[in-house]
């Protein structure tokens, strides 16, 4: 297959050249690069000069990839790569693709991959395109979803040993799916998925929320939280109404501390701590999204032995829910705790929480099924 260059949407695609390696190099020693990709570690300058020399000439010469230098059409400036990093017999390119750190935030990469991809099918006659990415890349994901591809699912990377997950994102693109040149909006599945990615793609945020004893704040679970998580677990009201191990040891909470990191990076759940205004565990909050209904999440809570009555997780829930509402899209949160849980009912209901009855057989509590009550907050509810 002989190389090509292709002009759109303000960018230049051209075959790799020699020149390019000071700036391949320079580029492969940022951390997102050599976090999310398989190049080496460390990224060393003859790693770049076989990459453009022989490793990409050879993919175009044996049509089985097309790699793209995407550069400024009118300075020349390396801005990042992207390309087929394989093409099938049956008709199926795999994109893969970089950006330089330098030129982050401009939608290079959108543009590039949307460009490859129309140039796929247009000139290869491509029938579909894949994307992959390991789970809690974000800012591939939200590439991806804005060139036009559906994200499709989940599946085991073929060589997680190159990974730190071995779970992976899938999604593919038809001919006719492509935006055109010059388009801001998001394809695919919507808007709502591309949001997401953009807010999981950054660092879990601290969330703010007033009680009366002060400022509260919700922020990610720490190594000086595991303690008081631990004394919080075994208490009795804890062990009575949550499903937490019992007994619960401190590689329990050190389980949780990583589960809400990973629920983070799949984009799954926000797991909070609450942080008196001392910066002492008051308690633990978690958002988890509805892997059914993308506008539905559902609420859990515990509160430290030594915060309760004081008003915390009331205010900790209104703030989280408020923020699940506006920065997720959410457009319902429901809250459930077995009959009997008035301490649990009564934070959701100061909460705003409606209550909208009673679930028979709702859950499963420690080896039987549990009546529990339901409410839920809609966006209107707090207006």
């Amino acid at each position: 297959m002989e190389p090509v260059e292709i002009i759109e949407d303000g960018l230049l695609l051209r075959p790799w050249r020699d020149a390019d390696a000071d700036a391949v190099h320079r580029a492969c020693q940022d951390p997102d690069i050599q976090r999310w990709t398989t190049v080496p570690r460390p990224y060393l300058p003859e790693h770049a000069h076989g990459f453009v020399t022989e490793l990409s000439g050879r993919a175009w010469a044996e049509g089985t990839g097309a790699p793209f230098a995407v550069c400024d059409p009118t300075t020349g400036e390396l801005l990042g790569s992207c390309g087929l990093i394989s093409i099938s017999d049956a008709g199926t390119g795999e994109i893969g693709y970089w950006t330089a750190p330098w030129a982050r935030g401009r939608g290079v990469t959108v543009r590039a991959a949307r460009a490859v991809a129309r140039w796929s099918f247009d000139t290869l006659g491509l029938r579909r395109l894949i994307w992959q990415a390991e789970v809690g890349n974000h800012a591939s994901r939200l590439v991806a979803l804005r060139a036009g591809f559906r994200i499709d699912g989940r599946l085991r990377l073929a060589d997680p040993a190159l990974k730190s997950s071995a779970d992976g994102w899938i999604g593919s693109l038809l001919p006719g799916e492509v935006p055109e040149p010059g388009s801001t909006e998001p394809a695919g599945p919507g808007t709502l998925a591309a949001l997401r990615a953009a807010v999981f793609g950054r660092p879990q945020p601290t969330l703010f929320a007033t009680a009366e004893a002060g400022e509260l704040r919700l922020r990610p679970m720490e190594e000086q939280d595991l303690d008081a998580v631990v004394e919080t677990c075994r208490d009795p009201e804890t062990i009575r109404w949550t499903t937490v191990p019992d007994p619960y040891e401190r590689s329990d909470a050190q389980w949780y501390e990583n589960f809400g990191r990973e629920a983070w990076a799949r984009g799954e759940a926000a797991c909070f701590v609450i942080a008196d205004p001392d910066d002492r565990y008051a308690g633990s909050i978690d958002l988890r999204l509805s892997p059914a209904d993308p506008l539905l999440a559902d609420v859990g809570f515990m509160t430290a032995p030594a915060a309760r009555g004081r008003g915390y997780m009331p205010a900790a829930l209104a703030a989280l829910s408020a923020w699940g509402f506006t920065t997720l899209g959410l457009a319902r949160i429901e809250w459930k705790a077995h009959v009997g849980n008035t301490a649990s009912r009564r934070v959701a209901e100061k909460a705003g929480f409606a209550f909208e009855g009673t679930a028979r057989g709702g859950l499963q509590h420690r080896g039987e099924r549990v009546d529990v009550w339901m409410a839920a907050l809609l966006p209107k509810d707090l207006t």
